[in-house]
């Protein structure tokens, strides 16, 4: 019986053909929004994981209670041993080392006096390592406004509005005055090799990057850091991955009773991150299924119609003899059929039209050269989800509306089809 249902859906186009495109259409549409919704959110986490979070962080206890601080007196001692850990431990992972810091910044005239000053705040990274991917995590080059990243670990980078309000330019010397991590006044002077934006107003008044071997000599940090932040091999966040690393690392490593040894948090238990993820998960379902709603209301409208459209072959078959659940059965089983069809054809089509977008669409000439703090590239991304969300609203609402309208059937007269016939 399904080979003759099958037969009569490939031989008659009419009622088969425009049916299975009208699905096909709109699992596209399903498949490929998903995708796009995913990825633009999926780039909020990615860039909350290279500026701040990282997939895994570590640091000690002391540190990660007061974190808002940012207290390098708390800071992680001993970083070469637990570098040289965590690599053995969880290989495959990129691990980089961060100190935050703070200071009044002095911009000396001709005669070395004093001319503009004001209070900064800065990040130091690994800038002069080969093998350090730091510049292309944080899109270094690409927030360059004038001058260049720093080549020693004398030059520092300073936000473009920070530079103008201290009247200083590329190649001119500033001086950091701050305490060490022992709190001892600590006074530096650093060259500006270039300027950056950060698209991020509370950076862009007073935002630093220098080199963290600098940075440790001024802050008197030698081999320890603020925060060591991982990143899994894929580049993607993982939950589940994320959170057994960070609780295998604590049952080895930490002493809930040292407040300096260290701890390992995920991204999702880090400061309001958890909170975060919940909200976007929640949008992205909130979004994806109103647009499926949409979706399905059309295809149940499409199913309606075609049922609607065939009420004569009804009463023919009904005329001659064919049982009312037999009919209603067959319509049911047709659309079953078209609702697959559609939906495997739709989805082909949604993942191929994703599969262009995963390279994105860059919108870096709308952002005035801030590419720090926001991805220049929108891009769609192919998770599991799309190999079958569209099925959903493919072949349920096609199914529900053919069985509206086959109701009809049932309400049909012998006589008026003997009427309707002969008309």
């Amino acid at each position: 019986m399904l080979r003759f249902y099958i037969k009569g859906l490939f031989r008659d186009r009419s009622r088969s053909l425009m049916p299975i495109l009208v699905v096909a259409i709109g699992v596209t549409l399903v498949v490929l929004m998903q995708c796009w919704v995913t990825g633009i959110l999926g780039d909020m986490i990615v860039f909350n994981a290279r500026f701040a979070t990282g997939h895994v962080k570590v640091m000690s206890r002391a540190y990660n209670e007061n974190i808002d601080q940012q207290p390098n007196d708390l800071a992680l001692m001993g970083t070469e041993q637990i570098l040289l850990d965590l690599e053995n431990e969880f290989p495959g992972l990129e691990w980089a080392e961060r100190i935050q810091f703070g200071g009044l910044v002095d911009a000396p005239d001709e005669n070395g006096e004093t001319r503009t000053q004001g209070p900064g705040g800065g990040m130091a990274i690994d800038l002069l390592s080969p093998s350090s991917k730091e510049v292309d995590r944080l899109n270094l080059e690409k927030s360059l406004v004038r001058g260049r990243l720093p080549q020693v670990p004398e030059e520092i980078l300073l936000s473009d509005e920070f530079a103008t309000k201290l009247e200083v330019e590329p190649g001119e010397a500033v001086t950091l005055i701050t305490t060490t991590m022992y709190g001892a006044m600590s006074i530096t002077n650093f060259t500006v090799s270039g300027t950056i934006k950060f698209g991020a107003a509370a950076l862009d008044r007073g935002g630093m990057v220098a080199d963290i071997s600098s940075i440790r000599m001024v802050l008197d940090m030698q081999d320890a850091t603020g925060e060591i932040l991982g990143y899994l091999p894929s580049g993607d966040y993982d939950d589940l991955q994320a959170a057994a690393m960070s609780a295998a690392f604590n049952d080895r490593h930490s002493d809930p009773e040292d407040e300096f040894s260290p701890v390992m948090l995920s991204l999702r238990e880090q400061g309001t991150m958890t909170m975060m993820l919940d909200i976007m998960d929640y949008f992205k379902g909130l979004i994806i299924g109103i647009f499926m709603i949409a979706m399905s209301i059309v295809l149940w409208n499409s199913g309606l119609l075609g049922g609607l459209r065939r009420y004569g072959e009804m009463g023919l078959r009904i005329a001659i003899g064919e049982e009312k659940k037999h009919i209603y059965r067959s319509l049911i089983v047709e659309s079953v059929f078209i609702g697959i069809a559609g939906s495997v054809v739709g989805t082909a089509f949604g993942l191929f039209f994703a599969a262009l977008l995963t390279k994105g669409i860059d919108i870096g000439g709308m952002m005035q050269g801030s590419n720090m703090m926001m991805q220049a590239v929108m891009k769609a991304s192919i998770t599991p989800d799309a190999y079958y969300i569209g099925f959903i609203p493919g072949i349920f609402a096609t199914a529900l509306g053919t069985a509206l309208a086959g109701i009809g059937i049932f309400k049909r007269k012998t006589a008026q089809l003997f009427k309707e016939l002969q008309a």
